[in-house]
């Protein structure tokens, strides 16, 4: 990997007192799957044959006839009805072998873990003291989350390894060797059902893709803090190191809390706020594109304008190929799930809550989460959300390694 110059543009995470958007009044709806919804939603996350369907708190019931007496061809367990809010809560993780259905690569299945085993974790947070583009709330993202780890969700102290650039031992450096070598120690013999995870607060970034498997011809990244020297580290490595090496059943539960980390773990799976999963919106995409050429027409920046019209068509005409490739050879049967700061395209910001420095992603996770510990997938994405509404322009997105079903209870 080459490493980066020795001053590299960084789109990193910004720090609010500068350039942090802000938007007035807010308004934050959650939409509920409809019956018009159903079959888009079930398109991608459902069986061929299912045995339940529930939208809007009602169920109906069809024959399993394609259900193999070893799987799970739905993951709603009888009984379970109700929309958002009502009695009950959402329906825990079923226990058993997982069809992916359609939409996904065929004959195989996943599975989700219940995460009763074993708990790891890693923390990383880069302030980058003495360097341009210093930070000032990652260390305290560090902090806040090993504390609502071992508080709330039974990680031992001991069971966690924390990188942070303010600690005097060389092994708990945030370099790139130490990070590497730490990931690798994350998921070593990790079994079904142990609950993995993983958090990073710092600088991330884009660099041009190598590989072809990314629809915007960039790799996300994120920076050591001896990046200059040792360079970076792509979403392509991280995604060989603690996502493919992981069994059905493990748990892997990631945050980004740094710019542009949409993909950055490469897991092909991301969910709207209504529980929908998402494809590629080349349309909308289109329109940005040629956005962005007439924009650089009117600067009279034709070099400009030549790389974005470039940029478009590459995109337009690679990205259903790229994302049909990165569901065959990025799907795992492992249970990974990324909740990151921004999309690939956006940055995240560093900000100052209740007189902390702070990652606006990191506090609106433990935020959401301490209001209400007993909410679905797709619940608590709206909530992240709904917290960064108020100040933040930032929108966090839900990645999974395989299909999942956003109403069930999200555990790690």
């Amino acid at each position: 990997m080459a490493a980066i110059p020795a001053s590299p543009t960084i789109s990193g995470r910004t720090i609010s007192s500068r350039t942090i958007s802000r938007r007035r009044n807010p308004t934050r709806t959650v939409t509920a799957i409809r019956p018009s919804h159903l079959t888009s939603l079930t398109a991608h996350i459902l069986p061929n044959k299912v045995t339940m369907l529930r939208h809007l708190g009602t169920t109906s019931t069809r024959p399993p006839n394609q259900c193999k007496e070893d799987q799970v061809c739905l993951p709603f367990p009888n009984g379970h009805i109700g929309t958002y809010g009502q009695s009950g809560g959402p329906a825990p993780p079923p226990s058993n072998p997982v069809a992916f259905g359609h939409g996904a690569p065929q004959g195989y299945n996943f599975q989700y873990s219940r995460c009763t085993g074993k708990r790891k974790a890693l923390l990383i947070g880069i302030n980058y003291f003495g360097q341009k583009g210093q930070l000032r709330g990652c260390i305290n993202d560090v902090k806040n989350m090993s504390t609502y780890l071992n508080q709330n969700f039974g990680y031992a102290r001991e069971d966690m390894v924390l990188l942070t650039d303010d600690q005097q031992n060389p092994m708990s450096q945030p370099t790139k060797a130490n990070i590497l070598r730490a990931m690798h120690w994350l998921v070593k013999d990790a079994r079904p059902n142990d609950s993995l995870f993983f958090h990073y607060s710092g600088h991330g970034g884009q660099t041009p893709d190598l590989d072809g498997d990314e629809d915007d011809g960039y790799d996300e990244v994120i920076y050591p803090v001896d990046f200059r020297v040792a360079g970076h580290i792509v979403d392509d490595e991280m995604h060989r190191i603690m996502v493919q090496t992981l069994q059905p059943g493990v748990r892997l539960t990631a945050i980004f809390d740094s710019c542009h980390s949409g993909s950055a773990l490469d897991l092909p799976y991301i969910y709207s706020t209504s529980g929908v999963l998402k494809e590629p919106n080349l349309a909308k995409e289109a329109g940005q594109g040629l956005l962005g050429v007439v924009s650089a027409y009117a600067r009279g920046d034709m070099g400009s304008m030549m790389s974005t019209a470039m940029g478009f068509m590459k995109k337009a005409t690679k990205g259903d190929e790229v994302y049909e490739r990165n569901k065959q050879t990025k799907t795992s049967p492992a249970d990974v799930v990324m909740w990151s700061g921004s999309k690939d395209d956006q940055t995240s910001q560093d900000a100052q809550i209740a007189g902390q420095a702070t990652g606006a992603m990191s506090w609106a996770f433990i935020a959401a989460l301490r209001k209400n510990p007993q909410q679905s997938y797709v619940q608590l994405l709206n909530s992240i959300r709904d917290e960064l509404s108020a100040k933040y322009t930032q929108k966090p997105q839900l990645s999974c390694s395989h299909p999942i079903d956003t109403d069930i209870l999200y555990v790690m």
